[in-house]
C-alpha cells in the first residue's frame, strides 16, 4: 500500500515573485531512505467562466510566453491575500471589465501534482455585464472576446482552445450542468 513520504526538510532555493522553487529532502516509506525534490510554491489560482445573459462566454486572447503563441482562455489569475471567490471576481472584472449576478464553485485541481503545490479554483460567474474598461498589469496584453457556449464544445476540439486548465475549467461546468 502507497504511503505519504515524511517531510524532513524543505528550503527555497530561488525566489522569482509569482513562485518559488523549493527543495524538499523527504524519506520513502518503502525504502527509508531520503530523496530530495523539486516543487513549484506558489498560491492557488482562480479561472472564471463568465457568461451573459444570451449565452455568450466572455473570454480572453492573450499572447503565452510558455508556448509563444496568442491563447483562447477564460480570465483568471493568481489569489493575493483574499478568498478564491474575491481573487475570481476581482480578475474578472480586471480582464474584461465584466461584473455579474452571482458567483458558483465548480471545483478545483491540482494543475501538476508531481511539482505544484497549488490548486486551480474554477467559478461560473453567470448573466455578466460589462461595467467598465479593462485594468491590466503592465506585463498584460487582452483582448476581450465573446463566444457562444454552445460552440465551446468544438472549440475544445478543434484545438482554438488548448490551455489544459480551461479546459478543466469547462469540464467542471458541463459536469455540473448535467446535474441540474
Amino acid at each position: 500500500m502507497i504511503k505519504d513520504w515524511a517531510l524532513i526538510d524543505s528550503k527555497v532555493d530561488r525566489d522569482y515573485r509569482v513562485f518559488k522553487i523549493k527543495v524538499d529532502t523527504s524519506l520513502s516509506p518503502r525504502t527509508n531512505k531520503a530523496g530530495q525534490f523539486y516543487v513549484i510554491d506558489t498560491n492557488d489560482w482562480v479561472n472564471i467562466i463568465p457568461i451573459t445573459e444570451d449565452g455568450q462566454v466572455v473570454m480572453i486572447k492573450q499572447y503565452r510566453h510558455g508556448s509563444k503563441k496568442v491563447t483562447l482562455e477564460i480570465p483568471g489569475g493568481l489569489v493575493d491575500d483574499e478568498s478564491a471567490e474575491k481573487a475570481a471576481l476581482r480578475e474578472l472584472l480586471e480582464e474584461t471589465g465584466y461584473r455579474g449576478d452571482g458567483v458558483t464553485y465548480l471545483g478545483a485541481t491540482n494543475p501538476n501534482p508531481a511539482i505544484f503545490s497549488n490548486l486551480c479554483h474554477t467559478f461560473l460567474v453567470e448573466n455578466v455585464k460589462k461595467v467598465s474598461d479593462i485594468n491590466l498589469d503592465d506585463n498584460e496584453d487582452i483582448e476581450v472576446v465573446l463566444k457562444p457556449l454552445a460552440e465551446v464544445s468544438d472549440l475544445i476540439a478543434d484545438g482554438s482552445i488548448n490551455h489544459a486548465l480551461v479546459i478543466i475549467a469547462f469540464h467542471f461546468f458541463f459536469a455540473k450542468r448535467s446535474q441540474l
